[in-house]
């Protein structure tokens, strides 16, 4: 079947096979959170343990979980970790300047550290604004267009939500121009914390438009 990144709590995963990774998208929680599940080998991390610790650690299976990595600090994305760790005894990782707000945090991370997950290699990317500690994971695909798992900090059509706040929306709208759309092709692939998925190459002529209506 082909991947379509749509995805609606107590339905069925979406699963995308990568070179190297396998993707599995889910919707969890009453806000319709996306959690994803990157395998290579027997090797597994989560993205966002948002909610519905029964459907996260299901999903997970007999593998099991090393990693869990938060996003960002907001309490939707979060509201599963303690119980999907408790289960399966995973390493519950965050960004340092947002993992004082998160009730599980086993080690802090930095911009520009990397993760593995069996033979395959992610990158933490700060997107500061959204929350100070927000962050997206990249994978570089062998041959292929690279990916990118933002939370909270990109969606098609826009960033994320500063809250009328001019110097957190600054902050964010530099971050993301610089250091995801400066940096990576129109064929980049990105995964919200929310919603459908979408690619660089569509978003990319918005810029000037979400700089301009401040949101």
């Amino acid at each position: 079947m082909t991947y379509t990144g749509e995805v609606t709590r107590g339905g069925a995963p979406d699963v995308r096979d990568l070179a190297g990774l396998t993707v599995t998208k889910v919707s969890v929680g009453p806000m319709d959170n996306n959690a994803y599940l990157l395998r290579s080998g027997d090797d597994q991390l989560l993205i966002d343990a948002a909610d519905d610790a029964g459907t996260l650690v299901a999903l997970a299976g007999a593998a099991g979980l090393r990693t869990i990595v938060t996003t960002h600090r907001h309490a939707d994305h979060w509201q599963a970790l303690t119980d999907v760790v408790a289960a399966t005894g995973a390493e519950s990782l965050a960004h340092i300047d947002d993992a004082a707000e998160i009730p599980l945090v086993n080690r802090t991370l930095r911009d520009g550290e990397h993760l593995t997950v069996g033979d395959a290699t992610l990158e933490v990317i700060q997107l500061v604004g959204h929350t100070p500690g927000s962050i997206a994971l990249l994978y570089q695909e062998p041959a292929g267009p690279a990916h990118l798992w933002t939370g909270d900090s990109l969606f098609p059509g826009g960033v994320g939500n500063t809250r009328k706040n001019a110097a957190n929306f600054a902050s964010l709208i530099n971050d993301v121009e610089h250091k995801i759309f400066d940096r990576f092709g129109d064929d980049t692939w990105f995964y919200p914390g929310h919603g459908k998925d979408s690619t660089l190459g569509a978003e990319r002529p918005h810029l000037p438009e979400w700089r301009a209506r401040g949101w």
